[in-house]
């Protein structure tokens, strides 16, 4: 599958939306000022209690919704309570993100299914995906989710996050395998998706016939970086227009 001519190459993509202190991350708010300002959107998707799709990155609410509380324990009722960052604006259910959306701007769909079993929200977005009419790509941290697109909707461009994962609560084992993205010969990723406070690094080299995004850009040198590197960038929090 040839991406050459795609959104995931050629324009700088918003994390989480366009966001700032009046539009919070992942809302509707910030969706719309990306669309406004012809940025692709990169969003996170996440499961509620009862199923419902929503867009969302953490698993706890209290960062983003200053109240305790897992998002996995919050039923579709519950999201209009839910404002974020002090704001008027709710967690947005994903069915109304590609309402606002309709194709206007491309979408970079980041699958979070921390405790699920892989399948459970895959299928859950390709359901509401299979009648979205614009243009989309998904990736994931978790081999397996990629790879469950690979096996059930191939037509999906679908790309391998990855990172040294210094920080995360993983094994060390699971941090080897995956910084060195072990899977992707069983996941057949259409692009990588790389930290880019690990860049360069040896594993990109195995792949560098496929194309490289880098996260998260926050100024104007990983810009730079990343751009040296051939890598796209996934941006926020700064004016990237003086850059370009």
């Amino acid at each position: 599958m040839s991406l050459e001519n795609s959104f995931l190459i050629n324009r700088p993509i918003a994390h989480r939306g366009l966001h700032n202190s009046e539009f919070p991350e992942n809302s509707l708010g910030a969706f719309q000022n990306a669309i406004t300002n012809n940025y692709p959107i990169e969003l996170d998707v996440q499961l509620l209690d009862d199923g419902t799709v929503v867009v969302f990155h953490d698993e706890t609410l209290a960062r983003v919704c200053n109240t305790d509380g897992y998002l996995n324990r919050v039923k579709k009722e519950d999201l209009k309570k839910l404002k974020l960052n002090k704001t008027n604006y709710s967690i947005p259910e994903f069915k109304d993100v590609l309402k606002l959306v309709k194709g206007q701007v491309p979408l970079l769909i980041e699958i979070k299914n921390a405790g699920l079993k892989v399948g459970v929200l895959e299928e859950k977005l390709y359901d509401i995906l299979k009648s979205y009419k614009g243009e989309y790509a998904i990736q994931s941290f978790n081999p397996f989710s990629v790879k469950w697109f690979k096996d059930h909707a191939p037509e999906v461009i679908r790309g391998q996050l990855a990172s040294f994962f210094k920080g995360d609560k993983l094994s060390g084992i699971k941090k080897a395998i995956l910084k060195r993205m072990k899977f992707n010969k069983t996941v057949c990723p259409h692009f990588i998706s790389y930290n880019i406070s690990d860049m360069p690094n040896r594993y990109l080299k195995k792949y560098s016939e496929l194309p490289l995004l880098a996260w998260t850009i926050r100024n104007e040198e990983d810009f730079y970086k990343a751009k040296e590197l051939g890598a796209n960038a996934i941006f926020e929090g700064f004016d990237i227009e003086k850059a370009l």
